[in-house]
């Protein structure tokens, strides 16, 4: 175990790799390895927003950025899951093709599996494995998938929403859950028509939900060229110089510790399982779902 640890902490890829993969598949004995670690306070950086706004390309960005400038790099892409095997559909690698090979750059691709927030239930232990690693960034991107995404705010010490130009003046419709969560506006594509108004809405809506410490910037890129993506690299550094709130920790702890505890509770639970009694169960005529489920008190 100590061997292991160590090439965690080193930054080992191959053995990275492969505890990460022990945490997704809940091998007995990775939490032991969690515990021992050393978790570093490496910036996390979330990146959410709609489908099709160009996170990965912005990430693809910002990774490149950071790269150039001889910092280590690691990304956790939370993919839709497959309805079937439970993997993951896109597989981010293949959108990173360029720096597929720089050792300085780890990409892991997780499968959402069902989780209705945006992040994979594991991505907690797998970011904090990474944390305990030598990285100087761990960029999470996720499903975006709506308001439920806020969950982000619970893990990231930086959050940054992606939108485009095309949500124009329907900026209001964006759910205020997720816009709430935002400390980086970032517009993509802002070569497109309805730029200027969208980056007027948004530094309307900033500056109305600012407070003593932070007004959220925006920032306008075009991910596929790079431009503006060393505004957005500043601004994160900026956001993270800010000293946390002791009290706004403490809760997004509790939150995070909230959805450890709720995953160990449930281990035993398969849902394999869990199917087949169900479809025994529903033969019955008078069959009662909070009946069925009172065994698990």
């Amino acid at each position: 175990m100590q061997d292991l640890i160590q090439a965690i902490q080193q930054g080992e890829r191959r053995q990275l790799a492969k505890f990460i993969t022990q945490i997704e598949n809940d091998v007995p004995g990775y939490e032991k390895i969690l515990a021992q670690l050393f978790i570093k306070q490496t910036p996390l950086i979330g990146i959410t927003g709609p489908p099709g706004a160009g996170k990965s390309t912005l990430i693809n960005s910002l990774a490149s950025y950071w790269l150039n400038l001889g910092k280590k790099v690691a990304v956790v892409a939370i993919d839709p899951s497959s309805p079937f095997n439970h993997g993951a559909l896109m597989g981010d690698r293949l959108r990173m093709s360029e720096h597929f090979l720089n050792p300085n750059l780890f990409i892991r691709s997780m499968a959402s599996r069902g989780s209705l927030g945006g992040l994979a239930p594991k991505v907690f232990e797998v970011c904090d494995a990474l944390r305990a690693a030598s990285f100087d960034y761990v960029i999470i991107e996720t499903v975006g998938v709506g308001q439920s995404e806020v969950e982000i705010a619970a893990l990231a010490d930086t959050t940054a929403l992606v939108l485009v130009p095309e949500a124009g003046d329907d900026i209001q419709t964006i759910k205020s859950g997720v816009m709430e969560i935002a400390d980086i506006f970032v517009i993509n594509k802002s070569d497109r028509a309805g730029a200027d108004t969208m980056y007027k809405n948004i530094c309307a809506l900033a500056h109305q939900n600012a407070n003593s410490s932070w007004e959220s910037p925006v920032v306008q890129t075009i991910a596929s060229s790079s431009t503006g993506i060393e505004n957005l690299a500043q601004a994160i550094s900026q956001h993270m110089a800010i000293p946390v709130n002791n009290k706004k920790k403490v809760f997004l702890l509790a939150q995070k510790a909230l959805v450890l505890i709720k995953a160990k509770r449930t281990r035993d639970i398969v849902v394999s399982e869990l199917e087949e009694e169900l479809s025994v169960a529903l033969n019955n005529p008078d069959f009662n779902l909070y009946r069925f489920i009172g065994k698990f008190d």
